[in-house]
Parts: structure tokens; C-alpha cells; sequence
């Protein structure tokens, strides 16, 4: 009878902690591209994209160069922003809009976008108007917005900017700047990855759960076989 009582404990516990390491792969899966570096075929249609939506020249070649250089690792774009005060009339809306307006507009389209393929914002701060270290950059002064945005892949990136909506929207994410400046790191050090903060979590929560279900069970247990 004993053992049979132990060996369901022993499979309640293998259960206990089988569902956080289910749970913890299958989001890995899914935030993970483990695709590799993108190949010559999906770096082609990705400009052929790109050129047809005119975008210049100078700035093709800058993507270009960023998609054939693919690690086929997460990057993290920086993104630094000063606000317009004074934003250009914009098609839909009234004279009255303002620059958050055209960025609110931009980003219902991006978000979508991001969170379907396991990319998102990890930071956003607001600037203190101060620049405290600046060399050899002409109007760096005056940033309202930091902000910092994971993204799974550099395939998943041109799949977000080749989406068929992203032409239409891009003029008034730039209609609601006065400037702004937005580049690629690959993160060396980055404990805020959620995978290894969901590990964590999962981890102490199902530790928490084993120590209070099954040492207080094993506990209960000897303690009976002492008294006997």
C-alpha cells in the first residue's frame, strides 16, 4: 500500500515539474528562430520589396548590406526620437493632429505585426532634454524618446517591414518626427531576455509548489513511521 502511495507521489511530482518545462519549450520554440542566417532566395525578394516600394538608394544599401550580413541571431533596435511639435497635415485626419496621433497611427499596424512574430518593445523611456556627451554629430540635442525593441530574427524584421501595410503607414511615423535615428545591436549581455527571466519564474514557482506539496508530504510520512 506504501508503495503504492510513493510511486503516485513520485509521478505527481515528475507531472509537477513536466508542465513548466513543457511550458518553457514550447514558448522557446515559438521566440526562437532557429531558421539560421537567411538565404541568398528570401535576401532577393526582401529588396525586390523593398526597390518596388522606391524606397533611396542610400538607405537600400544599408539594408542590404544588414540582410546579407545575417547571423541568424535576435538583434535589439535603438530607436531615439525627437517629437514634432508643429507635424504636417496628413491624409484622415484634421488639422488639429498631432505628432503622437501620427505615431498611435503607425503603431497600430506595427504592433501586430511584432507581437505575431515574438518581437516587442523591452524599454521605453522619455528624454530629459539634455545632451551630456556628443561628438562629431550635428543636432544630436533634444531627444524625447528612448526606446528599445527586440526583434526574434532579421527574417522576422523583413517580414515586417515588406508587409503590404507597412508602405502606407511609413510616412506618418516620419510625419510625427522632427528626427530620429534607429539602428541594430546584437546583444552581448541581456538577462532581461525572456527566456531565461520565464526559466526563472518557472523554475521558483515550481520549486516553491515541490517543497510545499512533497517535502511536507515526505515529512508527514516519516514522521507516521516514527510514531509506528
Amino acid at each position: 500500500m506504501r508503495r503504492g502511495i510513493g510511486k503516485l507521489a513520485l509521478n505527481r511530482r515528475v507531472l509537477l515539474w513536466a508542465v513548466p518545462i513543457l511550458v518553457w519549450s514550447v514558448f522557446t520554440l515559438w521566440y526562437t528562430d532557429f531558421g539560421g542566417p537567411l538565404s541568398d532566395e528570401e535576401i532577393e525578394r526582401a529588396l525586390s520589396a523593398l526597390e518596388k516600394r522606391g524606397m533611396e538608394a542610400e538607405r537600400f544599401a544599408l539594408f542590404a548590406k544588414f540582410l546579407r550580413e545575417d547571423t541568424g541571431r535576435q538583434f535589439l533596435m535603438v530607436n531615439n526620437i525627437d517629437m514634432s511639435d508643429n507635424p504636417p497635415s496628413m491624409a484622415g485626419f484634421g488639422p488639429a493632429a498631432t505628432a503622437e496621433d501620427y505615431n498611435d497611427h503607425y503603431m497600430e499596424h506595427m504592433y501586430p505585426q511584432l507581437l505575431s512574430r515574438a518581437c516587442h518593445p523591452i524599454f521605453f523611456g522619455t528624454g530629459l532634454g539634455v545632451g551630456i556627451d556628443i561628438t562629431g554629430i550635428d543636432g544630436a540635442h533634444g531627444w524625447d524618446l528612448a526606446a528599445l525593441f527586440r526583434y526574434k530574427s532579421r527574417r522576422a524584421f523583413i517580414e515586417v517591414v515588406t508587409h503590404p501595410d507597412m508602405g502606407s503607414r511609413h510616412a506618418f511615423k516620419h510625419a510625427a518626427m522632427d528626427k530620429t535615428i534607429a539602428y541594430p545591436v546584437e546583444p552581448g549581455l541581456y538577462v532581461s531576455d525572456l527566456r531565461i527571466q520565464l526559466l526563472l519564474v518557472l523554475g521558483l514557482l515550481t520549486a516553491l509548489l515541490d517543497g510545499l506539496f512533497f517535502r511536507r508530504s515526505a515529512s508527514t510520512t516519516l514522521a507516521g513511521k516514527t510514531g509506528s
